[in-house]
């Protein structure tokens, strides 16, 4: 009789330790999902207070914020958002070089996310913000018409590529300007032969801009103050043809011939520039 009470005891200890380790194992499954939807309620909280601070303008702060959502959640869906709103963040504070490098590393991680394009728009507008004028260096100029440039050759189907093309049109017109002012400024000095080559820098790189008058009237003065009277008609004449009805073909006209040109209409064959 003794037996059996000592082995149901065992039978029994070993069905309580069974039934003990089977709780244990279902309050730590139990835990674990606890405590992955907490870690999913805290990113949210996360996500949510950047979004909130950026909505009040508080861009700095946003930035850090979105920063902040990868950094506690690097594998979340959360993550991949927040990189990209972190560098919208810091667009709209000005603080363009931690807009770019937050652009870069989100184009390099994801390239086939379906917001890449705008990626490249808001790289693109970063660079574009900061184009400063004429008599500046143009360095901002340039990265920016590479920019958008790379943007409508990558996705031209995407919205954003329409005002990626107007844009490319007003940079290529600063970046006429800038060899403009260079120019005029090596005429004014009397320095002809420097202020002739960046009026052709002018008609052979940037055609469609709105400088091209200017640059053939310029052209035109820096060959007569050379005493190339023959380049200078030559110049004028080009002028004449292309763009009949302007004010500086009216200056150069007179200016090689002595008087007023008579009224003309224009030729039917498009702009060139014989070289």
């Amino acid at each position: 009789m003794a037996k059996i009470i000592i082995r149901g005891s065992k039978l029994r200890f070993r069905a309580v330790a069974r039934l003990g380790a089977l709780a244990a194992i279902i309050l730590v499954l139990a835990g674990c999902a606890a405590g992955n939807k907490n870690s999913e309620g805290s990113v949210e909280s996360l996500y949510n207070t950047a979004l909130s601070l950026l909505q009040d303008n508080k861009y700095a702060d946003a930035a850090i914020a979105f920063d902040e959502v990868e950094r506690q959640h690097p594998y979340s869906v959360w993550a991949t958002k927040a990189q990209l709103m972190s560098a919208y963040s810091y667009y709209q504070n000005n603080t363009y070089d931690e807009a770019v490098v937050g652009l870069d590393r989100f184009i390099q991680l994801h390239p086939s996310n379906a917001d890449i394009p705008y990626a490249y728009y808001l790289k693109a507008l970063s660079y574009y913000e900061q184009i400063s004028d004429v008599g500046r260096d143009q360095k901002m100029t340039e990265l920016a018409l590479k920019s958008l440039q790379e943007l409508i050759s990558r996705f031209p189907e995407s919205k954003f590529a329409r005002d990626a093309k107007l844009k490319v049109d007003l940079t290529r017109d600063h970046l006429a300007g800038k060899e403009m002012d260079i120019g005029r400024y090596h005429e004014s000095q009397n320095q002809y032969l420097a202020a002739i080559n960046r009026f052709k820098v002018v008609l052979a790189v940037y055609q469609t801009t709105t400088h091209v008058p200017e640059a053939l009237h310029r052209l035109s003065e820096s060959y007569t103050a050379l005493g190339l009277t023959q380049e200078a008609k030559r110049t004028a004449a080009i002028l004449g043809h292309n763009f009949p009805g302007s004010k500086w073909y009216i200056d150069s006209f007179e200016m090689v011939e002595g008087r007023l040109p008579a009224k003309e209409g224009k030729q039917d064959s498009p702009w060139y520039w014989p070289f």
